[in-house]
């Protein structure tokens, strides 16, 4: 299984023990929680500009950001003496051979390596810089609620969320075929999908089992949720309280 971090641990831990209520009920009225969507037509970014608190438009291929306990390799062709293996402490932090520590935590590959120049820039002149990945975090999805074995899985292939509720032991007995996908679309927010695995399964609308997108989460209720939220936020840390709802 694929190694945990804390922030990802955090999100587990909340979205196990959060009661139901927390996706039934309505959003807070202090405006810090994006409104619920009316129409699946309208223009993200216009959308985005008129209400900053929404999540952002994502983009279509985005590039993996470094994660705490990633090793990567640092390479200097024309300085082979400063080569070295990193791992990413804790902190977002790696330690540098000559140069100071450096904070990489959530950056991607190029722009490690522009940081990485500008480090070096006192000691080496317009250096060349390769990096790669020699450890990281694999993708995973996460399935809770009324399943038979709740748990995080490793997203090794395309898996679709019918296939991902078989992964983790099928539904329960007291398990409600209304289920939900949340998906991370920003940072602080999920953005939520209801789905009818009976639609699903019974080939109505086997066009919506949807396809898993490292870290999505799948929640199996044992009851049904007639209101739902959108967007929820994304709550992290080894102490979890849910939001306050009016």
């Amino acid at each position: 299984m694929a190694r945990i971090n804390a922030a990802k641990l955090g999100l587990a831990i909340f979205l196990f023990s959060a009661p139901v209520s927390l996706w039934a009920q309505n959003p807070p009225q202090d405006g810090a929680t994006p409104p619920a969507a009316t129409s699946n037509r309208f223009n993200a970014a216009e959308e985005h500009a008129a209400n900053p608190d929404r999540p952002a438009l994502q983009q279509r291929n985005p590039r993996y950001q470094i994660q705490r306990e990633d090793v990567i390799t640092i390479a200097f062709p024309l300085s082979p003496e400063f080569d070295q293996t990193v791992t990413v402490q804790p902190d977002g932090y790696i330690s540098l051979y000559s140069a100071p520590s450096l904070h990489i935590q959530g950056m991607t590959i190029p722009e490690v390596v522009e940081a990485l120049k500008k480090a070096y820039s006192s000691t080496l002149h317009d250096p060349i810089i390769d990096v790669d990945l020699q450890d990281f975090q694999r993708p995973f999805f996460t399935v809770s609620g009324q399943v038979g074995k709740p748990g995080q899985y490793d997203l090794r292939h395309d898996t679709t969320v019918a296939e991902a509720i078989g992964i983790a032991g099928g539904f329960t007995p007291n398990a409600k075929t209304q289920i939900f996908l949340f998906h991370r679309v920003s940072t602080g927010w999920f953005e939520v999908k209801k789905l009818s695995m009976n639609d699903i399964l019974d080939g109505k609308k086997a066009n919506e089992d949807a396809l898993l997108g490292p870290g999505d989460m799948i929640f199996v209720p044992e009851k049904f949720i007639t209101k739902f939220r959108k967007y929820v936020p994304y709550y992290v840390g080894t102490s979890v309280s849910p939001p306050a709802f009016p």
